[in-house]
């Protein structure tokens, strides 16, 4: 059964030929279907809302000087059991996961679960594998924005496609992610920015703040210090996610001989110890490389000498002082609206 309370906002928005608020409602009764598994009264509702346009709002937009579409969907393969987080982050996610359960619940208060996550932090670290697991949680797809389609070469062809983009978005419950945000998001006040990204930015803004709370809009970005002030108050969710410390690397690799059922002859702790100044990313490919290995050498696989082999290697690659002993970038502080 449709959601009353949609039901009464369309008869209201009827009623005051509010075309707005019409579209928004049925966009929101088909996203309401469409996650209950009924796609063809999903797919009904927004071809009657589109009839006479030529197309449907649930169409993967792609722009007429392409072929590549403007978002690509991804179905989440990242649990988040499997993610190591810090307290503070695993809590405040398990906390918007909840949110949107009992969403049902919150509306009956006149309330509404949140849905505007921002994350920060170097690369590598986990942000587009919890915006993942976030989604898995939620039971919904990824819809990845794919920046070589959405943003044009003439003067306000990027923020007619980002509309477009938020528009198909509308049309079901998903988690809307934009990876590098600050290729979008980038601060107004910049003298070197052009007029054209200015405008960019505001549209996003706006559309930003117009989403229906069942898309949850994530946004990544390496570089918090470019982007714009206003960006930083349309989050009501901001974390950052810091590179792993030995005790997460000793976690994650446990985690990791328990899911392969494979050891390679070396405490997690030590071998934490070695991998400490790696991120999560290239722990997880150093991970990787030992199975594959293992994998490949067949029955007579030595783990110990493949892990021995395999630390020189990537000693070699990083540099000596860069497995074994923290020698990266630091990950600054950022003084940031939080």
């Amino acid at each position: 059964m449709a959601r009353a309370d949609l039901i009464l906002d369309l008869v209201r928005a009827s009623c005051l030929g509010d075309k707005v608020k019409v579209r928004k409602t049925v966009e929101a009764l088909a996203a309401n279907e469409r996650a209950k598994n009924h796609k063809i009264l999903a797919d009904r509702l927004l071809a009657q809302l589109q009839a006479g346009n030529g197309n449907t709002t649930n169409t993967v937009p792609i722009p007429r000087s392409s072929n590549t579409p403007m978002v690509a969907e991804k179905v989440p393969s990242r649990q988040l059991d499997n993610l190591v987080l810090v307290p503070q982050v695993a809590e405040t996610v398990r906390e918007l996961v909840a949110e949107h359960h009992r969403a049902d619940l919150l509306r009956s208060y006149n309330l509404e679960p949140r849905n505007r996550v921002l994350l920060i932090g170097p690369p590598g670290n986990g942000k587009t594998s919890l915006a993942e697991a976030l989604a898995d949680a939620l039971n919904v797809p990824v819809l990845v924005v794919r920046y070589e389609a959405v943003i044009g070469s003439y003067l306000g062809e990027t923020a007619q496609r980002i509309a477009r983009v938020f528009e198909h978005a509308r049309s079901r419950h998903c988690v809307l992610l934009f990876d590098e945000f600050d290729a979008v998001g980038k601060e107004r006040g910049d003298a070197h920015e052009t007029g054209e990204i200015k405008r960019v930015v505001s549209s996003l803004l706006l559309q930003i703040d117009a989403l229906p709370s069942y898309v949850v809009v994530v946004a990544a970005s390496n570089h918090p210090e470019l982007l714009d002030r206003a960006a930083w108050r349309r989050f009501q969710i901001r974390l950052e996610l810091k590179p792993p410390t030995r005790r997460q690397i000793e976690e994650w690799y446990c985690g990791f001989e328990q899911r392969t059922g494979h050891s390679f002859g070396m405490q997690p702790k030590n071998l934490a110890s070695k991998l400490y100044g790696l991120s999560f990313a290239e722990v997880e490919d150093f991970s990787t490389d030992l199975l594959r290995k293992l994998v490949l050498d067949g029955p007579d696989a030595c783990p110990e000498a493949i892990l021995d082999c395999r630390l020189r290697q990537w000693k070699k690659q990083f540099g000596m002082a860069s497995v074994d002993g923290h020698a990266f970038e630091p990950w600054h502080e950022v003084i940031t609206p939080f």
